[in-house]
């Protein structure tokens, strides 16, 4: 198998933004950098508002509660730790989510794009060296450019990767031959990962991140071609290094 890295994507803020970047430096044994590396609790969260270890995903504001949140790009200063937020309801937002100051001015941006019924945005969270991604361990997610395809025409509707809120995109490997990867190590770049497991997805999914809007039954699409609900696959940076697209990738 040889394929190349077409897309490598961060989510600084958990479901709050997306952004591409050309090129970075994975380590061994942790997650994708300044991924996930902060989340907004909402009320009723059971973490609290100062969680000391990894929480799940209930507790914090995401696409599966409010189609509008999948709308937000990101753009990064991950020097300065710095973030400005765009969405196409709403006024573009700079913030450091480490500020004290800036923590209610985030809160408060958010609030028109999450729903009324639901407990209301209410801390800022983050975890020294412990990402608030879906799964606890420090693993980053792997998807298939032709998987999407295949799964697009489908559906009739080109879907955007962004929808899938991945880490690492590949190009060049048959429509769904990343689940046979499982068990597998390959090379990406300056790096070895070994492909864990399966993604389970949710209605997240459904929405789109031009609008925010559902306009795609990504689940029911999925369940009705191939019977299951996973999209992509994660994997664990078994060894360092640089990775930037157009890089190999060779099984």
């Amino acid at each position: 198998m040889t394929a190349v890295v077409a897309h490598l994507v961060r989510h600084p803020i958990k479901s709050v933004g997306y952004e591409e970047v050309a090129s970075v430096t994975l380590t061994g044994g942790r997650a994708f950098p300044f991924d996930r590396e902060w989340a907004v609790a909402h009320a009723a969260a059971r973490c609290g508002p100062k969680p000391d270890a990894w929480a799940a995903k209930l507790n914090f504001l995401r696409g599966w509660g409010s189609p509008d949140l999948m709308a937000i790009a990101c753009v990064s200063d991950e020097g300065a730790r710095r973030l400005t937020l765009t969405h196409p309801r709403a006024e573009p937002l700079t913030v450091c989510p480490d500020d004290a100051a800036d923590q209610p001015r985030l809160i408060d941006w958010l609030r028109p794009l999450w729903p009324l019924t639901r407990p209301e945005p209410a801390a800022v969270v983050r975890v020294p060296e412990q990402p608030m991604t879906d799964v606890p361990d420090p693993w980053i997610a792997v998807l298939n450019m032709a998987s999407l395809r295949d799964l697009s025409a489908r559906m009739g509707q080109d879907l955007s990767i962004h929808r899938w809120r991945g880490n690492l995109w590949l190009e060049g490997l048959a429509p769904w031959a990343e689940f046979d990867l499982v068990g597998q190590e390959v090379d990406v770049g300056e790096t070895r990962l070994r492909i864990e497991t399966r993604i389970g997805r949710c209605r997240a999914t459904e929405a789109n991140p031009v609008t925010g809007q559902p306009d795609a039954p990504t689940m029911a699409a999925l369940e009705a071609g191939f019977g299951h609900t996973d999209f992509g696959v994660y994997a664990r940076v078994i060894r360092g290094g640089r990775v930037a697209r157009g890089d190999a990738v060779v099984a």
